[in-house]
């Protein structure tokens, strides 16, 4: 079963079960995806999707910290509750030490030196690691492997 139709099914699971809360977020993401179907004129693939997913949860980080920063904490729990809701359909994020794995996988394979060479890195990298890490992350430990 691909994202989407994961998605099309708790959507109607959230229906039947009354979940308004749940049955709003997952509304939101499908039109996010939709919308970005309709802008590109592609269908979206899982990676993809996932990539709408993540900048999805990316924008309510940084709602939280502004709601924070503002002392509207009730907003900021709304946005808690919908990055919640949101990251139950990312896959589960690797640990520093399995990125580092994988960017000496990447190394190996691309012959990578120095650098110049951290765009090659990263366009290899980010399909394979899309959803499971952030990354800004895998950027900063590509750039301390490629310079140390």
């Amino acid at each position: 079963m691909t994202l989407k139709q994961q998605l099309t099914e708790d959507m109607k699971t959230a229906m039947k079960a009354g979940d308004k809360a749940r049955l709003g977020v997952i509304r939101l993401v499908n039109a996010a995806i939709k919308q970005r179907e309709v802008d590109e004129r592609i269908e979206l693939d899982d990676a993809q999707v996932l990539a709408v997913l993540e900048k999805m949860v990316k924008q309510r980080r940084d709602s939280i910290s502004q709601y924070d920063a503002a002392g509207r904490q009730d907003l900021a729990d709304i946005e808690r509750a919908e990055m919640a809701v949101i990251e139950s359909y990312l896959p589960e994020k690797l640990d520093e030490a399995a990125i580092r794995a994988a960017i000496e996988e990447a190394v190996a394979a691309t012959g990578a030196s120095g650098p110049a060479d951290m765009g090659k890195l990263m366009g290899v990298l980010k399909p394979k690691l899309a959803g499971q890490a952030d990354m800004g992350e895998v950027s900063k430990l590509v750039k301390q492997r490629l310079s140390g």
